[in-house]
């Protein structure tokens, strides 16, 4: 997979890339993650990525030029990617939307800044609208960051074992995930509950699946 992120602010989320589950998928060799400055694609001399917004109001928006113009030139060297929108009125970004990314070849997230985008960035070219919930940032690197990892840890052969994936939260039945104990047995008078330790793994199955329907009916019921 060869997953790009368009940013104004590459050094701000390039560390962060090559650090655990995303640095261990690019050691593996199954996916390529590069950053792209699309202020690089300006016309002018200094380098303008935005501009007031007609009709007047508050901030800057970002010109239509730079990123079309990148988004373009990529396409033209490495093929059609998938292309992601990172907006506060995109679709939720859900478990199942990181799976159906991880089964893309190339995938493209563009971090948004300022006030917004130029209406014709989503005229001109086709975008997948993704919202990472009901509240705004400054920008979408984080937004980026974020859909990245959930998807490339979904890429297979990028985690150590599989069912890591299969049973994480929201995965298969849609709920959230059961408790989890360690060592050690005791800890400031709560204790490891008695079935974890007896060895019986139908037991133990039945266990976290009661835990982890309780937990979901508590905290998320609207996941039922």
């Amino acid at each position: 997979m060869l997953f790009l992120i368009l940013s104004l602010f590459p050094e701000a989320i390039e560390p962060f890339l090559g650090a655990s589950i995303l640095g261990i998928a690019q050691e593996k060799g199954l996916v390529e993650l590069r950053t792209v400055d699309f202020r690089d694609f300006t016309r002018d001399r200094h380098r303008t990525v935005d501009d007031r917004p007609y009709g007047g109001g508050p901030g800057m928006v970002l010109k239509p030029e730079p990123i079309i113009d990148c988004v373009e030139w990529l396409e033209a060297r490495h093929g059609d990617f998938h292309k992601v929108l990172l907006t506060p009125d995109g679709t939720p970004f859900r478990q199942e939307s990181a799976a159906r990314l991880a089964e893309r070849d190339q995938v493209l997230c563009l971090c948004g800044r300022y006030e917004g985008f130029d209406e014709r960035i989503r005229q001109e070219l086709e975008w997948d609208e993704i919202s990472m919930g009901d509240f705004v940032l400054s920008g979408g690197e984080a937004a980026a960051l974020a859909v990245a990892e959930a998807t490339i840890r979904l890429v297979p052969g990028v985690l150590g074992c599989e069912r890591s994936v299969e049973e994480d939260s929201f995965q298969a039945g849609g709920g959230l995930d059961h408790p989890h104990y360690t060592r050690p047995r005791s800890y400031r008078g709560r204790t490891v509950p008695d079935v974890l330790l007896q060895g019986d793994h139908a037991q133990i199955a039945a266990w976290r699946e009661r835990e982890a329907r309780r937990r979901t009916r508590e905290r998320r019921p609207d996941l039922l």
